[in-house]
């Protein structure tokens, strides 16, 4: 499933490891949100940084580190598997 949504221009470490959480077991897609230039998720966040926001309804909702500020994405996983991917990302990035 390709990634969406209204902004979809992000770092190339970013691109990479939104290209790693598409391939892991257990989830649909990765949709791309809005980005916020200028914002950091703290101190040592290097480019393609992932936080895990929060579970919602149908996947996990997250923020990642671009060159140029936060960009949101969210995680669509498949049904009960959304714990076990947030994990799983939290892991990797």
């Amino acid at each position: 499933m390709p990634s969406r949504g209204r902004h979809q221009s992000t770092s190339k470490e970013c691109r990479v490891l939104i290209k790693k959480i598409e391939a892991m077991e257990g989830v649909v897609g990765v949709i791309i949100g809005r980005s916020y230039g200028g914002k950091s998720l703290g101190k040592g966040a290097a480019t393609g940084a992932v936080r895990i926001q929060r579970e919602v309804s149908g996947g996990v909702k997250a923020v990642m580190q671009s060159e140029k500020g936060l960009q949101e994405i969210y995680i669509r996983t498949q049904e009960g598997m959304a714990q076990e991917v947030a994990g799983r990302i939290a892991v990797i990035a």
